[in-house]
Order: C-alpha cells, then sequence, then structure tokens
C-alpha cells in the first residue's frame, strides 16, 4: 500500500536532484579555480606547443585499445560473439522443439 508513495518519492527525488544538479556544475570551475588570465595563457601555450610540434597530432590514439577504433573494435568483438551465442542458442531450442 505504500510502494507507490515509496516510489513516487523516490522519483520526486530523483527529479529535484537532476534540476540542481548543472547548478552544481556551473559553479565547478576546471584547471582549480585558475582566473580568465590564467586560462587564456595555457591556451596559447598549448597552441604554441603544437606549432612547434606539428608531427605530433592530436594526440588522440584512434587504433589503439584505449582509443577510438580499438574500443569499438573490442566492444563490438564482444557484445557480436554474446548476439551469436544467442542466435545459436535459440537455433538449438527450435531443432529441439521440431524433433
Amino acid at each position: 500500500m505504500k510502494t507507490p508513495i515509496i516510489v513516487g518519492t523516490a522519483l520526486l527525488a530523483v527529479f529535484v536532484a537532476s534540476t540542481f544538479a548543472p547548478f552544481a556544475a556551473a559553479q565547478y570551475t576546471p584547471g582549480g579555480g585558475l582566473g580568465l588570465e590564467q586560462e587564456l595563457a595555457l591556451a596559447k601555450a598549448k597552441v604554441q606547443a603544437v606549432q612547434n610540434n606539428p608531427h605530433a597530432g592530436s594526440g588522440t590514439p584512434y587504433i589503439d585499445a584505449n582509443g577510438v577504433v580499438g574500443a569499438s573494435v573490442i566492444s563490438g568483438g564482444i557484445f557480436g560473439g554474446i548476439f551469436i551465442a544467442f542466435v545459436v542458442r535459440a537455433k538449438q531450442a527450435e531443432k529441439a522443439k521440431r524433433a
């Protein structure tokens, strides 16, 4: 009898928390609270470092296991294997039902 009240209260708490989460995130300043001048100086230093080393690339390891393509291949292999296992199991159950 009290289950709908408990579920409703829990959902209300989740909705209220998700409403205030953007305000909490807006107060966070990246870099430990650096000022605008410090942020601009860091950005200029990053641009200068890239201009000094054009052969370095973006630094994103696309084919590495921790990169975009590597992670996609690994997760595709895992979920593809699970899918194939389900298909094989369903075919076996279908054959057993016919026999």
